[in-house]
C-alpha cells in the first residue's frame, strides 16, 4: 500500500496518467495531478475522488512543453510538499509538424524527453530526501534504433515518427545515465513501454489513411487502465524495491534497443539535454 507516500503524475488529466494517478489514490497515495489544462485537471480530480474516496488528491498546472513553466511546477511542488517518493513521467505528445516551443526546441523532444528530464533533475533533492523513491519514466517500444546527434531537433529534415522516436530514445538513454548517478542514495529510476495503449497520442499518430478504422483498430489495443499496469508496477511493487536502470515492457523486464545501452552515447545525450534545459551537466551523490 502507498499510505503516507507522496507521488507525482504528469499527463495525469487523461488517459494512462488519470488510470496510473487512480490506482495510486486507491492503494492510499497523496497524488499530485499535473495537468495543462485547468479544467480537465480539475474534472480528473473529482473523478478520481469520486471513484476512490481520496481525500489527498492536489491539482497542478503547467504547460510541460515550457522550461519556466517545469521550474514553476517544481517550485510550487516544494512550496507544498515536504516529501515525494514517486515521480511518473508520463505526459507526452506526438507532434505531427514541426513546431518550435516557447524555448525554441522541437516540440517532440520539448514535451516527450526535456519537460520530464529537467522536473526529475528540479525534485531530485526533495526525493533524495525521501529515500526510498522512484522515478519512472514512460518511454516507447517506437524509439529509434539510433540518434542524429547533428539533428536532434529535426531541423534539417522533421519526420514525425523519427523525432517522436529520436525523444523517446532519449528518455531512455537519461534514464540509464540517471539511474547510474543515482547508485547507493535510494531512488531508482526505470523506464517502460506500456504496450499499445489506446489513448490520444494513438489517435494523433495514426496515419490520416488509418483514422476512419480507429474505432476497429482500437478493439485491439490496451485500455489506458491495462496500459498503466507496467508504470504501477514499477512505482509501487514491493518486488521491484532497488531495481533501477531497467527498462520494462508489458509487466516484464525487457531490452531496449542496442544503442541505448552505450554509455558514452548516455552521457553524451545527457550532456546535450543539460545544455538545452540550462542545468549543470550532473546530478552528483551528494548535491
Amino acid at each position: 500500500m502507498m499510505n503516507n507516500k507522496v507521488s507525482l503524475v504528469t499527463g495525469a488529466n487523461g488517459g494512462m496518467g488519470k488510470a496510473i494517478a487512480t490506482e495510486l489514490a486507491r492503494q492510499g497515495a497523496t497524488v499530485v495531478l499535473v495537468s495543462r489544462n485547468r479544467r480537465k485537471g480539475e474534472e480528473a480530480q473529482a473523478e478520481i475522488a469520486e471513484l476512490t474516496g481520496s481525500a489527498s488528491l492536489d491539482l497542478l498546472v503547467a504547460d510541460l512543453s515550457s522550461q519556466q513553466a517545469v521550474r514553476q511546477l517544481a517550485k510550487e511542488f516544494q512550496q507544498r510538499y515536504s516529501h515525494l517518493h514517486v515521480l511518473v513521467n508520463n505526459a507526452g505528445a506526438h507532434i505531427q509538424q514541426r513546431q518550435v516551443s516557447v524555448d525554441g526546441i522541437e516540440m517532440n523532444l520539448a514535451v516527450n524527453h526535456l519537460a520530464g528530464f529537467l522536473l526529475t533533475n528540479l525534485l531530485v533533492d526533495i526525493m533524495r530526501a525521501s529515500a526510498p523513491a522512484r522515478v519512472v519514466n514512460v518511454a516507447s517500444n517506437s524509439m529509434t534504433r539510433s540518434i542524429n546527434l547533428d539533428d536532434l531537433q529535426s531541423e534539417q529534415t522533421f519526420e514525425p515518427w523519427e523525432a517522436y522516436g529520436q525523444a523517446k530514445l532519449a528518455v531512455v538513454l537519461c534514464t540509464y545515465a540517471l539511474a547510474r548517478r543515482l547508485t547507493g542514495t535510494g531512488i531508482t529510476v526505470n523506464a517502460l513501454h506500456p504496450g499499445l495503449v489506446a489513448t490520444d497520442i494513438a489517435n494523433d499518430a495514426a496515419p490520416p489513411i488509418a483514422r476512419p478504422f480507429l474505432g476497429i483498430i482500437k478493439r485491439f489495443l490496451l485500455t489506458p487502465e491495462q496500459g498503466a499496469q507496467t508504470a504501477l508496477d514499477l512505482a509501487t511493487s514491493p518486488e521491484l524495491e532497488g531495481v533501477t536502470g531497467q527498462y520494462f515492457v508489458r509487466r516484464k523486464q525487457g531490452r531496449s534497443v542496442p544503442i541505448s545501452y552505450d554509455e558514452a552515447l548516455q552521457e553524451r545525450v545527457w550532456t546535450m539535454s543539460a545544455d538545452l534545459v540550462g542545468l549543470e551537466h550532473s546530478v552528483s551523490h551528494s548535491s
